[in-house]
């Protein structure tokens, strides 16, 4: 692929991808503005949320391995498409339960990610693959700052309908580029859909994450939280049963062991737990009265504006990582922008009396997560074979969503747990709740440094050769479904 196709390629992933990170977070700040302008009660209105997030982990790892079997342009072509349909339901939604189902609509472009870092791996040159695809997480993490930043001041001057028109035209016009322009990759998986394991791994999804996003409002025991934790736990176990007797698994369990791919799978679980958490409750932290004892009684826009260092920071940090990467490792960035978050909650915890502080905070976390979110992407596609690259990508981008479900819901417990009379959380329990995330990321960079040490795969892709850890033979015919040996242990 020629430089001139690459950037065109790259430029129409980055917008499908960053604009659907933006969607996750865009809605949030404007959830009071959608439950007034719907006539619906606050409970109802969080399914706004949860619909996407339940959507979004059914078909991200499901549609990651259709691009793999059937290909991956054409996939996302089509996951695009659902998108833009989610999006114009969603604008055009005259009541709460149609904008509810245009969110499970949109959740389907979950699946951008896996596909794009797939065709990054299957059409860039060697030597641009783990440089594009840290830019690529630099614009999927700051897609969701965006969101954050830009609601308040897009609901204020317009509508919050405009939070789904302006994607509309984003979205037509990056269809009809795809469509012209991304070539189809040539590396295809074998075998077919194991729709079993994809029934399996929806429920098994669905029954964990639903009761830890509506957990605080359904009271932590009662009888539907307990049953579909239980269920979940029955389903996870019968998934594995189902993935591991199947001759052409949805997620292959062999994958899932290498080293490089669990040990970083663990950190994006931890790491998610922190990052979520800190996107969830710190605008709300700031827009608190002052007269709560903290706080400072900030409108929406002013937090998004408080949170823009994050964003800049964010996208500053992804795209430098991938200058790092061929230097220090992926590993390495791992653990500094893990580390990076842990010493930006503990900061929280102990100083969040000014705005500055804030500021500064916001900041150094988004330096964390630029690091952190390219050196994932970078670590799992360089560990897997290329037929596995959606699949494995897809199932890193769910296992981080999930952590961020666990982080949420247990720092809601710790910051609703004791209220003062007026209705507003106490300021100890935010201290806690920050505590608790700075705890969750230092063990995300200690998870990190399980990680196999590995030479750079930058440079090992750049020269044509295999990445390789130490050096043993591992044999996966079993992974790619032909006979084939790969000398390494987890490549990055």
């Amino acid at each position: 692929m020629s430089r001139t196709s690459s950037r065109l390629t790259f430029a129409v992933l980055a917008t499908g991808a960053g604009v659907f990170s933006m969607l996750q977070s865009l809605i949030a700040p404007a959830l009071p503005t959608v439950q007034h302008a719907l006539d619906t009660s606050q409970t109802t209105v969080t399914w706004v949320m949860t619909a996407y997030l339940l959507s979004a982990s059914v078909f991200t790892p499901i549609l990651g391995r259709v691009g793999d079997l059937i290909g991956k342009k054409r996939t996302l072509v089509a996951v695009l498409v659902t998108v833009l349909v989610g999006c114009l339901l969603a604008a055009l939604a005259p009541n709460i339960g149609m904008l509810i189902v245009a969110r499970v609509v949109q959740g389907v472009g979950g699946a951008l990610f896996p596909l794009s870092f797939g065709i990054i791996r299957d059409e860039f040159a060697p030597g641009m693959v783990s440089r594009s695809i840290s830019n690529l997480s630099a614009v999927i993490a700051a897609g969701g700052g965006v969101g954050i930043v830009a609601a308040g001041p897009i609901v204020s001057a317009l509508d919050y309908r405009w939070l789904f028109w302006i994607p509309v035209a984003i979205v037509a016009a990056t269809v009809f580029i795809a469509a012209r322009h991304v070539p189809e990759s040539p590396s295809r998986a074998e075998g077919s859909v194991n729709w079993l394991g994809a029934v399996l791994l929806s429920a098994w999804l669905v029954a964990l994450l639903l009761p830890l996003s509506q957990a605080t409002v359904w009271g932590w025991g009662s009888a539907r939280v307990i049953g579909l934790f239980a269920a979940a736990v029955v389903l996870f176990v019968l998934w594995l049963y189902a993935e591991a007797r199947s001759r052409t698994p949805l997620i292959d369990l062999r994958v899932m062991r290498l080293p490089a791919v669990w040990t970083t799978n663990t950190a994006a679980l931890l790491f998610g737990a922190g990052m979520y958490a800190i996107w969830t409750f710190l605008p709300g932290f700031v827009q608190t009265p002052s007269s709560a004892g903290y706080g400072f009684g900030a409108s929406v826009t002013t937090a998004g504006l408080l949170m823009l260092p994050m964003l800049l920071a964010m996208f500053l940090s992804g795209v430098l990582s991938g200058r790092l990467e061929p230097i220090v490792g992926a590993k390495a960035l791992l653990i500094t922008g893990a580390s990076l978050g842990a010493v930006a909650c503990g900061f929280l915890a102990l100083w969040h009396n000014a705005q500055w502080q804030v500021a500064f905070v916001a900041g150094v976390f988004g330096l964390g997560i630029g690091l952190a979110f390219a050196a994932m992407a970078n670590l799992i596609v360089g560990s897997v074979p290329p037929a596995q690259t959606g699949a494995a990508t897809g199932m890193n981008a769910n296992i981080r969503t999930i952590g961020g479900s666990i982080g949420a819901a247990v720092t809601s417990v710790l910051v609703t747990g004791h209220v003062q009379p007026s209705g507003l959380p106490y300021d100890s329990g935010y201290t806690h709740g920050f505590t608790l995330l700075a705890v969750l990321l230092l063990a995300a960079a200690l998870a990190a440094f399980l990680v196999p040490a590995t030479r750079s795969g930058a440079k090992a892709r750049a020269a044509g050769q295999p990445v390789t850890a130490e050096v043993r033979s591992v044999d996966v015919t079993s992974v790619e479904g032909e006979a084939a040996t790969v000398a390494s242990g987890p490549r990055t």
